[in-house]
Formats: C-alpha cells, sequence, structure tokens
C-alpha cells in the first residue's frame, strides 16, 4: 500500500479486507490524523443517518444502467505535473462513502449498489430468500429487534436491525463470526442507522455464531465485552 492514509474513507465503511483492515488499524494506532478523519466520517454518517430516507423511484436503477452504454467514454486526460493535495481527495472519497452509508434509511453495507453475483439480485436480498437460508432473532429492551440469516451455500450472513439505538459516546457495534479454531474474528463494524440491512464479512458456511459487542470508536481486533447479543447457527465445531 502506496499510501495507507487513503484507506481512512473506506475503513470508516468497513470496505477494507481482512489483511488490509489490520494493517490499517496498526497504522491506525500511530497516526492521530487518521484517527480525526476516521471519527469525523462517522460523525457525519450518524448525523445523515438522521435525515428523512426517500425511497428511489424502482425504475432508477434500471435507467441508470441503460444509460450506461449510450455514454461516449472521454479520451484520457495528459498528467500534468503538479502536486495533487491529497487530504482533499481522501475527503471527498470519504464524504461520498458517508452518503452512500446513511442514504435510504436501510443499508446493505459494505457493498456496491450494483454488487451482485446472480442477475439483478442484490446479495443480501440473496441471502435472505436463499432456499438453505437460516434465520435467528434476537428482541432487545426498549423494543428493539435484530435477526441474523445465514446461508452455507452463498457463504454469507446479514443482520437486519429494527429500531436499533445508538452505541454510548466513543463506542461502535461490531459485528463477529464466530470461527471454529479462532474464536471471535471480526466480521466489520456496523454503521449507525436504527434499521438498517448489513452484510457480515467472512465465511459465514464454517462460522458457528454471529455476535454484537461494544467497543471502543474504530472497533477492536478481537471483543473487549461481553456479547451484547449472540446468534446461534444451530452447529457445533467438528
Amino acid at each position: 500500500m502506496s499510501d495507507i492514509h487513503a484507506l481512512s474513507g473506506a475503513y470508516a465503511v468497513d470496505a477494507l479486507d481482512d489483511l488490509e483492515r489490520a494493517a490499517f488499524e496498526r497504522h491506525l494506532a500511530e497516526c492521530p490524523e487518521c484517527r480525526a478523519e476516521v471519527a469525523g466520517l462517522r460523525e457525519a454518517a450518524g448525523l445523515l443517518a438522521e435525515t428523512t430516507p426517500v425511497e428511489p423511484p424502482a425504475e432508477l436503477r434500471a435507467a441508470v444502467l441503460a444509460g450506461i452504454g449510450s455514454i461516449r467514454p472521454l479520451p484520457p486526460e495528459v498528467p500534468v505535473a503538479r502536486p495533487r493535495p491529497r487530504r482533499t481527495a481522501r475527503w471527498l472519497v470519504a464524504a461520498a462513502a458517508a452518503v452512500l452509508l446513511a442514504g435510504g434509511g436501510a443499508v446493505a453495507w459494505q457493498q456496491p449498489w450494483s454488487d451482485t453475483s446472480q442477475g439483478s439480485v442484490p446479495i443480501a436480498d440473496q441471502v435472505l430468500h436463499a432456499s438453505d437460508a437460516k434465520s435467528t432473532s434476537l428482541d432487545f429492551p426498549g423494543g428493539a429487534k435484530a435477526t441474523v440469516t445465514h446461508s452455507d451455500g452463498l457463504d454469507k450472513a446479514v443482520i437486519v436491525t429494527k429500531d436499533m439505538p445508538a452505541p454510548p459516546d466513543g463506542k461502535v457495534y461490531q459485528l463477529w463470526l464466530d470461527q471454529p479454531g479462532r474464536g471471535m474474528v471480526s466480521a466489520g463494524v456496523m454503521p449507525v442507522a436504527a434499521d438498517q440491512t448489513v452484510i457480515l464479512s467472512g465465511d459465514a458456511a464454517t462460522a458457528l455464531a454471529a455476535g454484537i459487542t461494544v467497543e471502543p470508536a474504530g472497533g477492536s481486533t478481537s471483543p473487549t465485552t461481553k456479547p451484547i447479543a449472540l446468534f446461534d447457527f444451530g452447529r457445533t465445531s467438528a
């Protein structure tokens, strides 16, 4: 990674793979600039999540995809020998990520809008409606509810929350997959939104359970608190 600072936006929305996340978290411990940037982005995402969601028209996606084929690509630009302000570019990417994170009230986290592996069905919907999908629901004090659905065939798990309260100040909800022989492995940090649909990172087909803990801002490499929720996948380790 030639400029690890540029990963701050992707880290804030948990769009890094396990190796990139681990490398950036080591960097984050030594870089106050990146810590401030990640914290600011997450604060912005939280504010955006409080806005009133607007459901896009059903025909919008089809219209955008149809229009792509009619757009004439621009010729390549000749590089100009002048420095580009790295911090500005990073914040533009981060701000865009925050808007995507909070838009629509319910988010398919860590997945691009057109991220599909089967036709035009989003991965989250594929998991939720898979023939082998299994779901576990838990109720929280105050009426909040969370449901984890996993599909071994798709190797994915999805959590759907309803009326989930915000974590304490300076804290985040972090997702985990309980992997045989490895224990709790990070599956991403949840964005701040009461109602959301989040795809857990990692292999759900081998996991014994999924969990949620309350962790310091930015997340942890291993749980520092007891799970506030544990979703049993109904199998035992070999």
